[in-house]
C-alpha cells in the first residue's frame, strides 16, 4: 500500500462531501450538486469541494465513448491527477474506477463509502449508495485517492 498521509486528502472530508451528492439526479456530462451529474461529474464535484479548480477541462463525451475509444482516458486522467493506490483495495474516500470488460476502457467511477459500499451516479438513477458486491468488485480497474490540498498534484 502507498503511504499517503501527506499526499492524500482526508478520507472523512471526501466522504462528507460525496454524501452531500446523494439524491442528485443522473444527468450525462453534468456536475452540479442537487441539479444533476454523471459518475465523472460526481468525482469532479467532490474535487472542486476539496481542492477548488479542476486540474483539466473535460470536453464533451458521448454516453458510449468507452465502447468506441482505443485508449483509456478516464484511467489516464485519474493516474495524472490523483494518488494511485498500489494495493487496489478500496478504502473510505477512495475513487474506484470500473471496467465493464477487461479489454475495454474504464467507464464508471464511484467513491468508496467504506470497504462494502460506494457512492456513485448510476444511469437511470440519482446519486446513490450501493453495496460493493462481487459483481462490482471484480470490475475494479483502479483505486485512487484525492490529493491533499497541498499535495503534489493540487493547485496551490
Amino acid at each position: 500500500m502507498i503511504m499517503c498521509e501527506n499526499i492524500a486528502a482526508d478520507p472523512e472530508q471526501v466522504v462528507t462531501k460525496a454524501l452531500r451528492w446523494v439524491g442528485t439526479p443522473y444527468r450525462h456530462q453534468a456536475s452540479r450538486l442537487g441539479v444533476g451529474c454523471d459518475c465523472l461529474g460526481l468525482v469532479r464535484g467532490v474535487w472542486r469541494d476539496l481542492l477548488g479548480e479542476e486540474p483539466q477541462r473535460v470536453g464533451p463525451y458521448a454516453p458510449d465513448w468507452a465502447e468506441v475509444s482505443s485508449d483509456d482516458p478516464l484511467f489516464a486522467a485519474a493516474a495524472r491527477h490523483m494518488v494511485p493506490m498500489a494495493d487496489r483495495e478500496s478504502r473510505r474516500g477512495h475513487v474506484l474506477l470500473f471496467r465493464w470488460r477487461p479489454h475495454m476502457a474504464a467507464k464508471h467511477a464511484g467513491i468508496a463509502l467504506d470497504e462494502a459500499r460506494l457512492i456513485h451516479a448510476y444511469q437511470g438513477h440519482a446519486v446513490m449508495i450501493s453495496p460493493l458486491v462481487p459483481q462490482w468488485r471484480r470490475r475494479i480497474a483502479g483505486v485512487f485517492a484525492f490529493p491533499a490540498q497541498n499535495g503534489p498534484t493540487s493547485k496551490r
